[in-house]
């Protein structure tokens, strides 16, 4: 059994066990990399942080000049790891409740009910 003594010395002898080993994911990760560099010059950067971000359930906003392939970069990362993309292009006026839903009180029923954004 591990003591807090141990947890705080560094001696904790459970070890983690990845879902994935390592050099799987690594190589996974270069292939995809690979990938959208075919097609997007000049973008090293923004491919290893959306990469980072991806593989540790995170998020991106990704902000740039007009033409520099940011939403096809986007795009590309995601066909490479078999996944859904959609874009949002964002307003003045855009609201949470636009992107992500929001309840609304039904009279009738005395009840509340979720509209999808």
């Amino acid at each position: 059994m591990n003591t807090p003594d141990d947890m705080e010395n560094g001696t904790n002898e459970e070890a983690f066990e990845p879902a994935v080993p390592l050099t799987e994911l690594q190589r996974a990760a270069g292939r995809v990399r690979e990938q959208v560099h075919r097609v997007i010059v000049g973008q090293q950067g923004l491919v290893d942080q959306l990469l980072i971000a991806l593989l540790s359930d995170g998020h991106v906003l990704i902000e740039g000049a007009p033409g520099l392939a940011k939403t096809l970069t986007a795009k590309l990362l995601a066909r490479c790891v078999r996944t859904g993309f959609s874009r949002i292009q964002f307003t003045p006026d855009l609201m949470p409740t636009d992107l992500i839903g929001t309840s609304v009180f039904d009279p009738r029923t005395t009840e509340f009910t979720f509209r999808p954004g």
